[in-house]
C-alpha cells in the first residue's frame, strides 16, 4: 500500500503550516518554494482541506491560510482520507460495504483487517503537533552534527 502524491503533498503542506503557525495566514506561494510543490497542485489541495474543514482560508493581500485547528488537535489520518479516500490494503476490509462474495470463507481477509488496523490505528493516533515535534527533533539533530 502507497499513498500518492498528493496525500504525501497534503501532510507537508499541513506540516507547514504547523510549522510557520505565528498566528498569521501563511501564502501558498511560500509554502510550495519550501515544499518544493508545483503552486497550482497545491491549490487543488489546499481547496480540498478548505471544502473538509482543516483549513482556513483569508482572501486578500495580506490573505493565505491557516490551520482550523489546533495541530494536537489534527490526526494524519484526517489529511489522508480527504486527499487519499478510504485506505484500505483490500476492498473487502473496507468499512462500508465489503465486496467480495468469498469474504465468508477466505483466510486473507484476516491478514488485510489486521493490515487496515495497523495503518489506521497508526494515522490516527499521530498527529501534526507530533509530527511538528519530530521536526524540530530531527533539526536539532542535524543542527548538532553541524558543530
Amino acid at each position: 500500500m502507497m499513498f500518492t502524491t498528493k496525500g504525501r503533498y497534503a501532510l507537508s503542506f499541513m506540516l507547514d503550516l504547523a510549522f510557520y503557525n505565528d498566528g498569521r495566514p501563511v501564502k501558498l506561494k511560500d509554502v510550495a518554494a519550501r515544499q518544493n510543490i508545483s503552486e497550482k497542485y497545491l491549490e487543488q489541495i489546499a481547496a480540498a482541506l478548505h471544502k473538509a474543514g482543516l483549513l482556513q482560508a483569508i482572501r486578500g493581500p495580506k490573505g493565505g491560510y491557516l490551520l482550523a485547528k489546533k495541530p494536537e488537535e489534527t490526526a494524519v489520518g484526517e489529511i489522508l482520507r480527504i486527499t487519499e479516500g478510504k485506505i484500505a490494503p483490500a476492498p473487502c476490509v473496507e468499512e462500508e460495504n465489503p465486496s467480495c462474495a468469498r469474504q465468508g470463507d477466505c483466510v486473507n481477509v484476516i491478514l488485510w483487517k489486521k493490515i487496515h488496523d495497523a495503518v489506521n490505528g497508526v494515522i490516527d493516533n499521530v498527529t501534526l503537533e507530533d509530527m511538528h515535534q519530530w521536526q524540530r527533533q530531527k533539526s536539532a539533530e542535524k543542527e548538532s552534527a553541524r558543530r
